[in-house]
């Protein structure tokens, strides 16, 4: 193949409880990206949407991503990328991953898949570098694996996929800005150990929940006693969210990466229309423009389309 056209899907990280090491593939929203091989090495880029991004590729996720790609290879190529992103910068949607897994999964179909998906995490992390400033990849995992991912380790790379069972997911984006950045620095530095061993219980409970397809489990493990604290003050309305999308009949959720969307699990679609409607209402009182979506774990990862699809 000589040109290639990519879905590339949002993620929610984290997943309350598993900061930067849990992570789920969504099959709403997604970003589109058209790659071409060129015969010279170096990448250029064109971007097909609003949102303004950089087109110097050592400024662009999926630019730097392709570069790194190039690196690598011997043959002297280039990539030509047409982007066209759905999935809104700083929305907590894994934006930033779809553009680096998605160009890291088209370069590689082009050359005839030589890379394994563990080389592409690791060409991805760069973008994520370059987005955020950390190495992390909650977020590219998924996107590129599809499904839930767990990430054991970082160096070494350890990635453990996780069969889930077939979840609702409700999402709702304030149309405001959160910069992973400036989420990450919000942090505290240290934290206590009464919260470490309850983080971790939480974690081991949520994975084995997964496994078992234990909805009590999944529901009573979806909670986080050390981020959610801290970056929930940076999403308006997020506690009455939460707290109304529990009575509605939800499992459980929380702030999707570092916000400012916020994600609720159901075990159905009627729990998860329920949590929809209560954003909805929750977003139009205060006064904030909003997206929602309600969807299904995508269990494929970044996948090639046909024209027209």
């Amino acid at each position: 193949m000589e040109r290639v056209k990519v879905k590339s899907y949002a993620t929610v990280a984290n997943l309350v409880c598993g900061f930067d090491i849990l992570g789920m593939a969504l099959n709403e929203p997604y970003d589109l990206m058209e790659v071409q091989l060129l015969n010279e090495p170096k990448v250029v880029l064109h971007n097909k949407d609003q949102f303004g991004l950089p087109e110097d590729p050592e400024n662009n996720v999926a630019g730097v991503v392709l570069l790194s790609v190039l690196e690598s290879m011997k043959h002297k190529i280039g990539f030509d990328v047409e982007i066209q992103k759905q999935i809104k910068p700083g929305s907590g949607l894994g934006s930033s991953a779809a553009s680096a897994a998605g160009a890291a999964v088209a370069a590689n179909l082009l050359l005839g898949n030589i890379f394994s998906k563990e080389d592409l995490v690791r060409f991805a992390m760069n973008g994520e570098k370059l987005a955020s400033g950390v190495k992390h990849a909650d977020n590219i995992t998924p996107c590129i694996y599809g499904g839930v991912s767990l990430i054991r380790s970082i160096f070494p790379l350890d990635i453990v996929s996780i069969p889930a069972p077939d979840l609702f997911v409700t999402v709702v984006h304030p149309q405001i800005e959160v910069k992973t950045s400036d989420a990450r620095q919000i942090l505290r530095k240290q934290i206590l150990l009464k919260d470490a061993i309850r983080q971790w219980g939480n974690i081991a409970g949520l994975v084995t929940g997964f496994l078992k397809k234990d909805f009590d489990l999944i529901s009573r493990s979806l909670e986080d006693v050390i981020i959610e604290p801290v970056r929930s003050i940076l999403i308006p309305g997020f506690d009455e969210v939460k707290r109304k999308c529990k009575e509605a009949g939800v499992l459980g959720g929380g702030i999707s990466g570092s916000g400012p969307s916020v994600f609720m699990l159901s075990r159905d679609r009627l729990a998860a229309s329920e949590a929809e409607n209560v954003m909805k209402d929750v977003y139009t009182r205060i006064g904030i423009g909003y997206n929602t979506y309600v969807t299904t774990i995508n269990q494929k990862g970044v996948e090639m389309v046909k024209d027209g699809q």
